[in-house]
């Protein structure tokens, strides 16, 4: 089965307006046989965006629209490819509550989903880490090195696959090295397999998957895979399960660079 596993959709706010059927149609033509749809979760209506355009998630007023509309087309689609109808879910500590609040309102309607971290809160503010260059360096001057900013990102994930969200928590863990999205700027001289190797073990604790997310080869200053190649044999050695995903947030993004995804798991 040829799937891709994280896909975006015209309801994201920071992506293109490319429509359902434009994503569907290119998964065809790319020879999928199942995608998953999974756009970012509304964020707690008690947690504040950090982006400047509050653009991070589509909003709490336009996820029955969403539902509706995945559902149209699952079923319109039924012959051709399977469809499966989920969200990219943010775990931001301290809102743990309110996530499973949403979890319980909406789990049911969902096939599939990934739990992703992108926001850190240091000196008392959350920034997005992923969101610019520049914001990265003002992490990085918050959490007073380069070093310790990772850490604190990897505590976060760790924390996010440990936590309890109750019976809908998704099941598959997204690109667990999000911190590594600036590191052409920001060399990384120092080691955190320790982290790594706890984060693995949590995952295959809770029979969770893991995201094999190729958009940071799309990305000026990554040009890896999340996780890299090293961290994702060493997931296969422990049987985690590695899902494709392309990331896109356009139709053309849809399937690119499924070859590293392929060859990695063809050689092992």
């Amino acid at each position: 089965m040829k799937m891709d596993g994280h896909i975006h959709t015209p309801y994201c706010p920071h992506g293109t307006k490319d429509s359902l059927k434009d994503y569907i149609e290119q998964a065809i033509t790319e020879n999928f046989t199942s995608i998953t749809f999974t756009e970012h979760a509304p964020l707690p209506t008690s947690f504040t965006d950090p982006t400047p355009k509050k653009d991070s998630a589509i909003e709490l007023d336009e996820i029955e629209n969403y539902l509706r509309d995945l559902e149209r087309v699952k079923q319109e689609y039924k012959n051709d490819i399977s469809i499966n109808i989920g969200l990219e879910v943010d775990y931001i500590q301290g809102f743990e509550h309110e996530i499973t609040q949403f979890l319980n309102a909406y789990g049911k309607h969902l096939d599939d989903s990934i739990l992703s971290v992108h926001f850190l809160k240091l000196a008392g503010q959350y920034y997005c880490m992923d969101y610019d260059e520049h914001v990265f360096s003002e992490m990085v001057q918050q959490a007073g090195t380069l070093h310790a900013l990772h850490n604190l990102y990897y505590e976060e994930v760790y924390n996010s696959i440990t936590s309890n969200l109750g019976v809908y928590k998704p099941k598959r863990i997204g690109h667990i090295t999000l911190v590594r999205k600036f590191q052409k700027l920001f060399p990384i001289t120092f080691s955190v397999n320790d982290w790594i190797e706890k984060i693995l073990n949590a995952i295959k604790k809770e029979n969770y998957e893991l995201d094999f997310n190729v958009a940071g080869l799309r990305k000026e200053y990554c040009g890896e895979v999340y996780p890299d190649l090293t961290i994702a044999k060493a997931a296969q050695q422990q049987r985690i399960p590695l899902i494709y995903g392309s990331d896109a947030h356009s139709a053309r993004d849809l399937g690119k660079n499924y070859t590293y995804y392929h060859q990695l798991t063809t050689d092992n």
